[in-house]
């Protein structure tokens, strides 16, 4: 069960980032590489440049946030016609940055820079539980009061369940979106730090298809593509099974391939229930 659980917190937290971005009908591709410049920013400065562990870890959360902003300022300033497309070029540019920055080669040894507080967070224990698993509660607790106790989560459900009605009504349509997309990038920071704990270690190839799982469990927990239905606690269950299939197909020693198979069809079976929820809502 511990093992499930810190697997499962990088998903988890990619996930709450997501639900929000498909609250509001858009979609966030860039988390699996914003989470590989944020590990990667992390590692060179604890690491290499030996600068304070907290300053390392708050600059590179910083840094997820900032690119998410981007893609908050790509969809509203420049008026891209989908997040898809803000989104999908951050992912290259991110990636391409987590590259350079390391000259494509991992980053190891936080325990060796003396910087323990990415490896607590991280692989830390409090008793039998993962501390990782209580920063994870922590979020979807956070996450849960937002959108149902605040303003701005219930105009994150207003943009989603129709724009024009929601810019009608007085809501600032661009700013909302701004402050979705910099959240989804904060979420990416986040797990990052969650990763670089857990494997003591800034690897540029790290998050790679990692969008995919959280899409998936974010879809399968009830969220709707066309925008404006989702909860977290939904997110939480498909966060869960998305997990336990992940680890039931490794210990079944189903390859590596067959897994991706296997979870492209999970996204498939999700999506076309999500349509016919809609149909059905239609009728």
């Amino acid at each position: 069960i511990s093992n499930i659980a810190r697997q499962m917190v990088v998903n988890a937290l990619l996930a709450l980032g997501l639900l929000v971005a498909i609250l509001t009908a858009g979609i966030d591709l860039s988390v699996g590489s914003i989470l590989a410049v944020s590990m990667c920013s992390m590692a060179i400065l604890a690491i290499k440049m030996h600068v304070n562990p907290y300053l390392s870890i708050l600059i590179g959360l910083g840094i997820g946030l900032f690119f998410g902003w981007i893609n908050g300022i790509l969809l509203t300033k420049l008026h891209l016609p989908h997040p898809f497309i803000s989104t999908l070029g951050t992912l290259n540019v991110a990636r391409g940055i987590a590259l350079i920055i390391t000259a494509a080669s991992p980053i190891s040894g936080f325990d060796r820079a003396g910087a323990p507080q990415v490896l607590f967070l991280g692989a830390g224990m409090l008793g039998p539980v993962p501390v990782s698993l209580f920063v994870l509660i922590i979020a979807y607790v956070v996450f849960h009061i937002m959108l149902t106790r605040t303003p701005f989560g219930r105009h994150i459900y207003a943009v989603g369940g129709n724009v024009n009605a929601a810019r009608l009504s007085g809501i600032n349509v661009e700013r909302t979106l701004v402050g979705v997309y910099s959240i989804s990038g904060l979420m990416a920071g986040l797990a990052a730090l969650m990763l670089a704990g857990r494997t003591n270690s800034g690897f540029p190839n790290a998050g790679a298809g990692y969008e995919l799982d959280a899409i998936a469990a974010v879809i399968i927990g009830g969220a709707s593509f066309a925008g404006g239905s989702g909860t977290v606690f939904g997110t939480a269950i498909g966060v869960l099974l998305i997990a336990v299939l992940r680890n039931g197909l490794v210990l079944l020693n189903v390859p590596t391939e067959w897994q991706t198979v296997a979870i492209g069809l999970v996204i498939i079976g999700a999506v076309y229930v999500d349509v016919l929820r809609q149909r059905a809502g239609k009728k």
